[in-house]
């Protein structure tokens, strides 16, 4: 007799979205869900410096940024919820403000906590790759130091590594160039 594989059942996005809001945050990884821990202060201040630098390169050049909760759904089981997104001009079509966004977006930054560093290092790190992201930051505001990972044959190189008052210049985004000490608290 054969044997029987108990296998257990992935958790698609519809599924996340048929739950009942109970104020957490949630990821899928391959469908296996992952609470995201409410994010203190300091890192706040950080994702919302680097979205004022993103917001001031769309005035001059264009493009489409926007910070966690949201949604990536980059396929029915894979879900992420990067700290920041941006969207160059040329793409920035591809989001429908009133639809989950779908598409992999140009830049991903993930701003580290002590409580999700792992997974930023890992697995998420693995999954922007996965689907094309072309440009991945992770911003530490403890150390203060910004790390720029650029993809290439899908897996991430470091390309910088700026800690205050150094640059940091972006390999995929003309013309996006600022110190990293612009992204932390004073």
């Amino acid at each position: 007799m054969a044997r029987v594989k108990i296998v257990e059942p992935r958790v698609s996005y519809a599924d996340l979205e048929r739950a009942p809001e109970d104020g957490r945050r949630y990821e899928l990884y391959d469908g296996e869900v992952f609470v995201v821990p409410a994010p203190l202060p300091r890192h706040q201040v950080s994702q919302i410096l680097v979205l004022d630098l993103l917001r001031d390169y769309i005035k001059d050049h264009g493009g489409f940024a926007v910070v966690a909760p949201i949604d990536i759904v980059f396929s029915d089981y894979d879900v992420l919820q990067p700290d920041v997104v941006f969207f160059r001009r040329e793409r920035a079509h591809v989001v429908n403000l009133d639809a989950p966004i779908c598409h992999a977006p140009d830049l991903c930054v993930e701003v580290l906590s002590p409580s999700t560093e792992d997974a930023d290092r890992g697995r998420k790190m693995q999954m922007f790759a996965r689907y094309g992201v072309p440009e991945y930051w992770i911003v530490d505001p403890i150390a203060k130091v910004v790390e720029v990972y650029r993809l290439s044959d899908g897996a991430y190189s470091v390309v910088a590594v700026a800690r205050a008052p150094e640059l940091v210049e972006s390999p995929t985004i003309g013309a996006l160039r600022f110190a990293a000490a612009s992204l932390f608290a004073e």
